[in-house]
C-alpha cells in the first residue's frame, strides 16, 4: 500500500521588501534636513541680481527687475528690438513683459575750458593742494576751488588770513585768463555761532564770501560784473555734523567757475567726470 503526502507548496511572501522601508525613512530625514537648511538660509541679494541678469541675457532682455526678492514673478524690461504679445490673462503668474525704449547711457564729455581751466589751476597752486588748504575739483559744468576754514579764516572771523591774499591773487591771475561766471559761496557747521558781530551762520558765511570776492575784484583783473557771493551757511555739508572732522570739511568758501573758456585752450577728448562732494 502506497502512501502518498501531499506536497506542499513555499508560500512567497507579498508587498516591498524589508530594506526599502529603510531606505525611505533614510530619504525622508534628508528631504527635512536640507529643507531646514534652507529655511534658516538667507537670499544673497548679489547672488539674486546675478542669476536675473543671466536670465535677462537668455530671454533677450536688457534688465530683469524683482518686485520682491524670492517671491513675486520678474518684470522684465525688453528693448525696442523686442515685439511681445499682451498676455491674454491677467491674473496669471506668468512674468509679466514691457515693451520700454532705453538708450544706453553716453560717457560724460568735459568741455575743453573746463579742462584747461581746472588743469591751470592744479598747475599754479600745486603746493597748496598738496598741503590741503585748498582743493581743486571739476565736472561737466565747472570747476570748483574749495578754501577751507582753518587756512584761509580765524574761528567765528570773516577777515582773510594775511598769507592767503597771496594765493588768491594767483586765483585771480588764472582766471584773468578765462572767462565764465564765478560764484563764491561761503558755507559753516551746523552750530550756532556766538557772536555779537554776527547774528547767524548766514551773516558769518556771507561774510566771508564777499572778503573773497573784494580780493578777487580788487585790482580789476577780474570784472566784477562776473562774480557773486553768497552766503551758505549749514547748507548742503560735505560730510555728516556728527564730529569735529567733519564740521571742519563743512566750514569752507568755494570758488565756482561755471562753463569757462580759456585761451588756448584745447579739445582733450572724452575725460571722466570727477565727481564733487
Amino acid at each position: 500500500m502506497i502512501v502518498r503526502h501531499p506536497v506542499r507548496k513555499k508560500k512567497h511572501g507579498r508587498g516591498s521588501p524589508a530594506w526599502i522601508v529603510t531606505f525611505a525613512d533614510l530619504a525622508t530625514l534628508l528631504l527635512t534636513f536640507f529643507i531646514l537648511l534652507l529655511s534658516f538660509a538667507e537670499m544673497d541679494i548679489e547672488k539674486y541680481r546675478a542669476m536675473a541678469n543671466s536670465m535677462a541675457v537668455a530671454f533677450g532682455s536688457s534688465q530683469v527687475l524683482g518686485d520682491d526678492i524670492g517671491g513675486s514673478p520678474l518684470t522684465l524690461i525688453e528693448s525696442d528690438t523686442v515685439s511681445l504679445p499682451e498676455p491674454m490673462d491677467t491674473s496669471s503668474s506668468e512674468p509679466e513683459f514691457i515693451d520700454e525704449r532705453a538708450e544706453a547711457g553716453a560717457p560724460t564729455r568735459i568741455p575743453p575750458g573746463v579742462i584747461e581751466l581746472a588743469s591751470r589751476m592744479i598747475e599754479e597752486l600745486e603746493a597748496e593742494v598738496a598741503s590741503e588748504a585748498l582743493s581743486v575739483n571739476y565736472d561737466e559744468n565747472q570747476v570748483v576751488i574749495r578754501f577751507s576754514e582753518e587756512a584761509t579764516f580765524r574761528s567765528g572771523d570773516a577777515t582773510i588770513k594775511p598769507e592767503m591774499i597771496p594765493i588768491i591773487e594767483r586765483v585771480v591771475d588764472v582766471l584773468s585768463g578765462c572767462t565764465g561766471d564765478v560764484l563764491v559761496s561761503g558755507y559753516t557747521d551746523d552750530r550756532p555761532i556766538s557772536s555779537g558781530r554776527y547774528r547767524s551762520n548766514w551773516d558769518l558765511s556771507a561774510a566771508r564770501a564777499v572778503s573773497v570776492v573784494h580780493e578777487l575784484v580788487l585790482n580789476r583783473q577780474v570784472p566784477a560784473e562776473r562774480v557773486v557771493a553768497a552766503g551758505r551757511a549749514e547748507t548742503n555739508p560735505l560730510a555728516p555734523n556728527d564730529s569735529e572732522e567733519n564740521r571742519a570739511r563743512n566750514r569752507r568758501v568755494e570758488i565756482a567757475i561755471r562753463d569757462p573758456e580759456c585761451d588756448d585752450s584745447v579739445d582733450t577728448g572724452e575725460l571722466p567726470v570727477e565727481i564733487m562732494p
